[in-house]
């Protein structure tokens, strides 16, 4: 079976994670602040705050600005519960913006269209968090304008997007946004198990991501509101969670940032070939990647034109049957029964609907080869053609 994402480890990789194994430090070690600070310096950001996952690097980065009970957040519905979750974490209540069927990204003439009606009736977000699908940014710059004539806070969620670049400037350095949050799950780009890391140029907020992902507690005696019991004193100041990342995992990171630009590349050149063998097939549609950016290709994903459901279902499983592992990003989240008693519906989001019903992710990581993507090609279009 040729499954559509896997991590790539090497001998460099479980050498990284052997000797921090047998090292003093398993878990709040020296490798944690190395691995923020190189994957800051690489993204040009300011800080990184490295946690157990994206989904704790969202949720700490929606209470650093501030999100609380009664706020709105708005989201992209294409893709990964988290990114709305997050915000219901927080109490804050969630709505999402329509996306371009061609990207499979947040619509910034819905997103326009959306603030301006919010606006109108006093229902405007505290943040917004677009979604870089596949690892293509989304139309960062037209977001920041609206950003700051609606006033609203832009987390980026880069899940998908670790080494992308937008405007010749990587995702992550916040050049548009003000927190930019990273998954190192093992089918992203790079891995450290479970991970992810929110990066900002805001100190103030860093730090106290830095707190909430650590119970709340703070050893700074000028942070505290009593003088130190001794060197072994603490004091919880707010409300936080056991987010930490471990050493072992920020070692393996710290490997795989090195081998980052090659994953890339290989990638890019998957994708190219993707896209060059199935031009040919007017029905099956490669989203389209924007001219001012550079995807990290989380996802080869297209859209079949013209199916049924049924078909469309039926595509997917017989191409597992046939040893590729075929797979559908996102399910709209919207149309989640979770999200359904909260008043969502069918019908709410059109685009991340008819997207839903034509996607197909198919195979994609670095050791993939041309022949393995010729093979799944050959089964695509032959189930397609019937």
């Amino acid at each position: 079976m040729i499954p559509y994402g896997r991590q790539h480890l090497d001998e460099e990789d479980v050498k990284a994670v052997v000797e921090t194994l047998t090292s003093s430090w398993l878990t709040q070690g020296p490798a944690v602040p190395k691995f923020e600070a190189a994957l800051a310096d690489y993204c040009g950001a300011e800080f990184g705050v490295a946690v157990n996952s994206a989904t704790s690097a969202l949720h700490i980065a929606c209470l650093a600005l501030g999100v609380s009970e009664g706020d709105r957040v708005w989201t992209s519905p294409n893709s990964f519960v988290a990114s709305s979750n997050c915000a219901l974490y927080c109490g804050a209540k969630v709505d999402f913006v329509d996306i371009e069927l061609n990207t499979g990204n947040m619509c910034v003439d819905a997103l326009r269209n959306k603030l301006a009606l919010a606006e109108s009736i006093n229902a405007l977000p505290k943040v917004v968090i677009p979604v870089h699908f596949a690892g293509q940014p989304c139309d960062m710059k037209e977001i920041r304008v609206l950003s700051k004539q609606y006033g609203f806070f832009v987390i980026e969620d880069a899940s998908h997007a670790v080494g992308a670049k937008y405007q010749e400037k990587f995702v992550g350095s916040c050049e548009f946004s003000d927190i930019c949050v990273f998954s190192f799950h093992p089918v992203k780009i790079i891995t450290t198990m479970e991970g992810g890391m929110a990066l900002t140029n805001n100190s103030e907020w860093a730090e106290k991501m830095r707190m909430l992902r650590s119970h709340g507690i703070t050893n700074d005696p000028e942070k505290m509101t009593e003088d130190s019991h001794g060197p072994w004193y603490y004091q919880q100041i707010a409300l936080g969670f056991n987010y930490r990342m471990t050493d072992v995992e920020a070692a393996l990171g710290l490997s795989q940032l090195k081998k980052l630009p090659g994953f890339l590349e290989k990638r890019n050149a998957l994708a190219k070939y993707y896209d060059n063998l199935l031009s040919v097939f007017s029905c099956i549609k490669p989203l389209q990647q924007r001219g001012d950016s550079y995807s990290s290709y989380h996802l080869y994903v297209a859209r079949v034109e013209s199916l049924t459901n049924k078909q469309h279902s039926d595509l997917i499983k017989n191409l597992r049957e046939q040893g590729v592992f075929a797979h559908l990003h996102y399910i709209p989240i919207h149309i989640q029964p979770y999200y359904k008693k909260l008043g969502f519906k069918m019908g709410d989001f059109p685009n991340a609907e008819t997207y839903y019903r034509q996607a197909i992710t198919l195979p994609l990581f670095p050791e993939l080869t041309l022949e393995d993507v010729e093979f799944i090609v050959e089964k695509l279009t032959a189930e397609i053609n019937g």
